[in-house]
């Protein structure tokens, strides 16, 4: 079989886009920051020298912008954070970002104050009705504060009523906040482990310390609970202890739909802080190509183009988080199809290059775009979204993030088999990276969704060298200042990669083809509600 036609991606010009959009003069990209100023000009600039239409919000005079407004709650905590556990009359003071990752409050809330607040371990946090699951078994936490374990039940034991390994949404930390506001607690703290939550304490820190960001809420208190935060695992441990509990007797129970959560006798928190909240307008960038046949039905390319901002420096004193690989990559893929598509021939359908703001804070630029989408969501054709792609060098395999039941996935499969390559499901699902990354607010919504990620099994050194390469990274880089671009990257392998994305996005803009969602997908009802659309 002859090898298809190169679609012309060029390593150096991706390559090109990260130094400049990772480089210190960007400020680590951080939302309405001047960080955020460069980028949307940068980006701007590029779609336009690209050759690509404005694809924003539409103005009076009917024509559309480069961008789309996304307004934000932004939340920041001001002065210093107190903080203490109190167990058998003993206070232990608990440092911010070292044994605690307190959240700056999203309830619009100018200070927290919380004095003495019980404190009630309840397994998972899971209310599940459909797997007869219920980790709080009536117990009213009101005014108190949960403790839970981060991920799910079957986490550990890889079999159970959760789908074993592979995370649901249950086990993501957004979820585990939403049951708490919507019990009415006092606050949620999530206990921190490595492994289930998939990244180490540097990264909950980093992620959790600096500004919050949210989507414009009417009643903010249905969503969040007055505290968020995280606490290191042996503070937990010891906190049981002197409650005569056992962390790990206590998770065995939690593992199994019996458990019953547990007032800590005696055990109380407290803290205090100030919160800086106002409204703010971000933005997501839109380049479009109208489609020549029918400019109604829409393919969508999505990327993140923000990261942490200027944050807590690390051991070197660097402050700023660049955010190179994650996701400067990914938005110099989207300027690079959006070069390769306009100096081809126009496509039948319409395609849209997306750059979508405040992923980090919660993927709220893609949330924002799904509940107001620029193009009708029952004729998207899908969302292909790219995030954090790899540096290493040409893979044998290419992935997505989490299983999604979804026809794009067999489809990138046959794409890669007919070059050669072969797909490989997304060796860590019980990271839970199908609600991670910015094409789950389109899921959510029915578009058939999907994030590329790049494949393990590098020609040069196997499955070894890239699960070295990802944990190294995980480990030393990811969400810290250290992710920065270098010019020894090899991007041989995202060339490979966004041709392969090139092609299948491609052939479904020029065909009458609709991507579904599979039987079982908790997707596919959403979708087939507007089936009419499509016909």
């Amino acid at each position: 079989m002859a090898a298809p036609p190169t679609a012309g991606i060029d390593a150096a010009r991706l390559s090109a886009h990260v130094k400049v959009l990772a480089s210190d003069a960007f400020e680590g990209r951080g939302p309405a920051t001047e960080g955020e100023k460069k980028t949307i000009a940068y980006l701007t600039e590029q779609f336009k020298a690209a050759g690509v239409q404005p694809g924003g919000d539409l103005g009076k005079d009917g024509k559309r912008a480069w961008t789309q407004n996304v307004p934000l709650g932004r939340f920041e905590i001001k002065g210093p954070v107190a903080a203490s556990l109190t167990v058998g009359g003993q206070t232990q003071a608990l440092t911010q970002g070292e044994q605690i990752a307190i959240r700056a409050a999203q309830t619009n809330v100018d200070r927290v104050d919380i004095k003495d607040a019980p404190i009630v371990f309840a397994g998972y946090g899971v209310t599940a009705p459909e797997r007869n699951w219920d980790d709080f078994k009536g117990v009213d936490v009101k005014g108190k504060i949960v403790v839970v374990l981060i991920n799910d039940p079957d986490f550990e034991t890889g079999v159970g009523d959760f789908g074993g390994k592979a995370m649901t949404y249950y086990g993501r930390w957004t979820y585990k906040y939403e049951e708490a506001a919507r019990r009415g607690a006092a606050g949620l703290l999530i206990v921190h482990e490595t492994a289930p939550a998939s990244y180490g304490w540097a990264t909950v820190k980093n992620s959790n310390t600096n500004v919050q960001f949210d989507i414009v809420r009417k009643n903010p208190s249905d969503a969040h609970p007055l505290l968020e935060g995280w606490i290191q695992r042996d503070v937990a441990v010891d906190l049981l202890k002197k409650a005569g509990l056992d962390i790990e007797a206590l998770k065995k129970q939690a593992q199994t739909r019996d458990f019953k959560p547990v007032e800590l006798k005696g055990a109380t928190f407290s803290t205090g802080f100030a919160v800086d909240h106002q409204v703010i307008v971000s933005y997501n960038v839109v380049g479009l190509l109208p489609g020549a046949k029918r400019p109604d039905e829409t393919v969508i390319y999505s990327a993140h183009w923000d990261h942490l901002g200027v944050g807590a420096p690390d051991a070197k004193g660097d402050r700023i988080y660049n955010g190179a690989v994650d996701n400067a990559t990914g938005t110099a893929a989207l300027l690079e199809l959006a070069r390769v598509y306009a100096k081809a021939p126009r496509a039948d359908r319409s395609v849209v290059f997306l750059a979508v703001t405040a992923e980090e804070k919660g993927l709220l630029g893609s949330t924002y775009y799904a509940a107001n989408p620029l193009y009708p969501a029952a004729k998207t054709v899908a969302d292909i979204n790219m995030d954090a792609l790899d540096v290493n060098g040409l893979a044998k395999d290419i992935t997505a993030s989490g299983n999604g039941q979804v026809t794009l996935q067999d489809d990138l499969a046959a794409y890669a088999k007919a070059e050669g390559r072969y797909f490989t499901p997304d060796p860590t699902p019980e990271a839970g990276h199908f609600y991670r990354s910015d094409h789950f607010p389109f899921a959510k919504i029915g578009v058939p969704a999907i994030s590329i990620g790049s494949g393990q099994d590098l020609v040069k050194g196997g499955v070894a060298a890239g699960k070295a390469a990802e944990e190294a990274y995980n480990r030393d880089k990811y969400h810290q200042p250290a992710d920065e671009w270098s010019a020894d990257w090899d991007l041989s392998g995202q060339v490979a990669d966004l041709e392969l994305v090139y092609r299948l996005g491609r052939d479904l803009a020029n065909s009458n083809k609709w991507p579904g969602w599979h039987d079982g997908s908790e997707f596919k009802a959403t979708r087939d509600l507007t089936a009419s659309a499509r016909k």
